[in-house]
């Protein structure tokens, strides 16, 4: 398995991976809006995407997104792990975890607070991932959201 930071010339690689991502959480297949919106998000510099592949680079087999926040408490950034999918071939293999590394490895160059991220009650096998590498499961706080019709 080989791990690079995804370019624009990489885009096409990565957004099969993200349709299928999105499919995984209830969104219908658009592998047109999929591509444009992550085009935008290289271009924009507005998220760093790692992708996995198999060792001969042409086959995708995961990836991660991170989109940079600042906490004004800590006056240090943080990365919002947003995205994380493995292709359903790949799992139980290590790319998950490869990923994450990766992005703290990252996040500590880019003298960071550290990673930060949610994840569905119902995924169990990324709580167990995400417990086993460090993360700690925030019981001091809650999160609200704010849903606007466009």
């Amino acid at each position: 398995m080989t791990i690079k930071k995804v370019s624009i010339e990489d885009l096409g690689k990565v957004v099969t991976l993200f349709d299928l991502y999105r499919q995984f959480y209830n969104q219908k297949s658009d592998v047109h809006s999929a591509e444009k919106f992550l085009s935008e998000r290289i271009r924009n510099n507005e998220s760093i995407i790692f992708l996995a592949t198999e060792e001969t680079g042409n086959l995708a087999i995961g990836f991660v997104q991170l989109y940079p926040l600042f906490s004004s408490v800590g006056m240090k950034p943080v990365w919002l792990l947003n995205d994380l999918y493995v292709h359903s071939d790949y799992r139980k293999q290590g790319v998950a975890e490869a990923l994450i590394k990766i992005s703290a490895e990252f996040a500590k160059k880019t003298n960071s607070s550290g990673i930060i991220l949610e994840t569905q009650i119902s995924n169990v096998n990324a709580q167990k991932l995400y417990d086993k590498l460090g993360f700690k499961r925030d019981e001091e706080h809650y999160y609200y959201s704010l849903e606007l019709e466009n």
